[in-house]
């Protein structure tokens, strides 16, 4: 998504990233939580801990955007010292690459992705994103 798209998404939604802040601040998953950081002011960036990665993994990050209209930008990457990106985003937006919801599958979050259904609320979308990156990380050590 791009930053010009705030257009017809409307601006960020402060008091759910906020709130999506601190429900990831209490996760043990993250190695630091940062609301609104500067290099991403509409977001809600999180680290991964990286003792839940293999060897390699240089960085592991969850970036949030959630916008007034309820759409929103969730995007999950996974950098490697060799270069390497593994990465995919689930998004709800306007767009002409797929229906409103979808999601953009690893390993380049390629377009156009996967048309899907999201639920309304944030908490069912963050716990559903969180879930299905455990899965993620459990399928290193499988």
């Amino acid at each position: 998504m791009r930053e010009d798209d705030e257009v017809t998404v409307g601006g960020i939604d402060s008091d759910v990233l906020e709130r999506i802040g601190r429900r990831l601040r209490g996760s043990t998953r993250f190695s630091s939580v940062e609301y609104r950081p500067t290099a991403a002011p509409n977001a809600v960036v999180a680290e991964y801990d990286l003792g839940y990665f293999p060897a390699g993994m240089k960085r592991a990050s969850l970036r949030i955007r959630w916008f007034n209209t309820d759409d929103f930008n969730v995007h999950y990457s996974e950098q490697y010292r060799d270069g390497t990106l593994w990465e995919c985003r689930w998004d709800r937006h306007p767009n002409e690459h797929n229906d409103r919801e979808h999601f953009h599958p690893p390993p380049d979050a390629a377009s156009p992705g996967n048309d899907m259904t999201f639920a309304d609320d944030w908490r069912a979308v963050i716990s559903f994103v969180l879930s299905e990156l455990d899965e993620r990380v459990r399928s290193f050590w499988e």
